[in-house]
């Protein structure tokens, strides 16, 4: 084999390690979310399960970070029953940050 037919080997095998990890990676991540959605599944009620539906539509940041905090907190044991839609609003209230409240102020023509 020549030089170049080495080097062409060499970089098909590095695209293919490349394509491996990726694949992975992917299927780590897939796996991770099904097991989040199980436990969420569980730990909710069909009601906080639609609310957090929801807010992912509106706020997909908010909605995250709540199904990881929930998600947490089964993991470590600490629910001991399902949250209610009551229970989850707590928790929004907590987690979303406070709305910025906007005044405007007209100024009259009487300079």
């Amino acid at each position: 084999m020549s030089t170049s037919d080495d080097e062409l080997e060499e970089i098909r095998q590095r695209k293919l390690a490349e394509l491996q990890a990726r694949a992975a990676e992917e299927e780590e991540r897939r796996r991770l979310e099904a097991e989040r959605a199980a436990v969420l599944r569980v730990i909710l009620t069909p009601e906080a399960r639609q609310r957090l539906a929801n807010l992912k539509i509106a706020r997909p940041d908010v909605a995250e970070s709540v199904e990881n905090y929930l998600f947490q907190l089964a993991k470590s044991g600490r629910i001991k029953s399902q949250i209610t839609d009551d229970v989850l609003k707590e928790i929004l209230i907590r987690i979303m940050p406070p709305k910025r409240e906007v005044k405007i102020q007209r100024l009259s023509k009487d300079y």
